[in-house]
């Protein structure tokens, strides 16, 4: 797939333009599924508690699924999706449509991840890291995924004291933007998480996963990637979990508009999430559902047009029917939002002094 052009996120309009848009312009609920959570693993605490899952098994239900709104999968590289079953992808892509939407290096779950990926102090196990994330980048450009989402979950610390902050960010930076011009035109999509599984991670909200786009973009020195930047893409994008935002004590609609502002949104993880707290992926809608109305809100009002990714664990129920449940919650809040007299709500915003109560 060519890049796609999220540029528009980043419009501003007038307060009648700003109408005329709401009024006009409907998210396009197009789901993706993580295939990782099919047959959830057990944990420190307890036994798994529903039967592992093949490949062929999760895909085939993720056919059945594509008459509730189901269009793409996302998978990690090498675990999920490697060169030996690419072509299972493609296949079910050929004769059902299910498209794999982003491959993903996994960068947290191996031992020799243990003091961090790409920003490892050991050289040898960051240019392991590196090297994954190369060959993951050269997948998803073969392939022709839409982003590839990087999630730092392993990079990190746990004792503030005496950490070379400048050196941790440099280090994951770099290799980062080694990957990118090894392997030019690929958009990556940062995930942002406060902590677990380190203590604290080393992207730790929404403003940090801005910062580091910015950075390593200005690293990138390949002419292709060069001249998507000169042409206003952005290369280091974003894609925000609901949970791992609700984690940092952010708002949902205000994280996600600061990432639009700068036309950074490449995709959307859903699901539930108390405030702080363990990484709990609930059903979306279970826990505060008006933050996920404020969140579709923002995402209509800034014309958001890419998938709609569901990331959940579902422990206690089986995953059809969860995954069933969080495609009806989000359709149900998305035609709340469209119902709504976006005029006067905009007037309410435009003159709090006129419009009290």
């Amino acid at each position: 797939m060519p890049l796609q052009d999220i540029r528009p996120q980043a419009t501003q309009r007038s307060p009648q333009e700003l109408i005329d848009h709401l009024n006009h312009f409907n998210l396009d609920l197009k789901f993706t599924v993580g295939v990782w959570y099919f047959a959830p693993v057990g944990s420190r605490f307890a036994a798994r508690y529903s039967a592992e899952m093949t490949m062929e098994e999760r895909l085939d239900l993720s056919v059945e699924l594509m008459e509730y709104g189901l269009v793409g999968v996302e998978a990690h590289y090498p675990n999920e999706v490697n060169e030996d079953n690419i072509d299972l992808f493609r296949k079910y892509e050929d004769q059902h449509g299910l498209r794999l939407v982003t491959i993903i290096p996994n960068l947290f779950y191996d031992e020799q991840f243990e003091f961090g990926s790409l920003s490892n102090p050991i050289e040898k196990v960051r240019r392991e890291a590196i090297d994954r994330t190369k060959r993951t980048l050269e997948l998803n450009k073969e392939y022709g995924t839409d982003f590839s989402v990087v999630w730092p979950g392993g990079d990190g610390y746990e004792n503030p004291f005496g950490v070379d902050y400048y050196a941790m960010w440099e280090r994951f930076e770099d290799g980062l933007a080694e990957s990118m011009d090894a392997v030019p035109g690929v958009r990556i999509a940062i995930e942002p998480k406060p902590y677990e599984p380190r203590g604290s991670n080393i992207w730790r909200h929404t403003p940090n996963g801005i910062l580091m786009g910015r950075n390593v973009e200005a690293k990138l020195q390949n002419d292709e990637n060069r001249r998507l930047l000169s042409e206003g893409h952005n290369l280091v994008c974003l894609n925000p979990e609901v949970g791992h935002v609700l984690m940092g004590y952010e708002d949902l609609a205000y994280a996600y508009a600061s990432v639009m502002r700068e036309a950074r949104l490449a995709h959307v993880h859903w699901n539930s999430q108390p405030l702080g707290n363990y990484d709990q992926d609930l059903n979306v809608g279970v826990l505060s559902p008006e933050q996920n109305e404020a969140l579709l809100y923002t995402l209509k009002m800034y014309g958001y047009t890419g998938y709609h990714g569901i990331d959940i664990n579902p422990l206690r129920m089986p995953i059809r029917q969860a995954l069933i449940n969080n495609f009806d919650a989000i359709r149900s809040m998305n035609d709340r939002i469209n119902s709504l007299d976006h005029a006067r709500i905009l007037d309410c915003d435009r003159n709090p002094d006129e419009t009290r109560g």
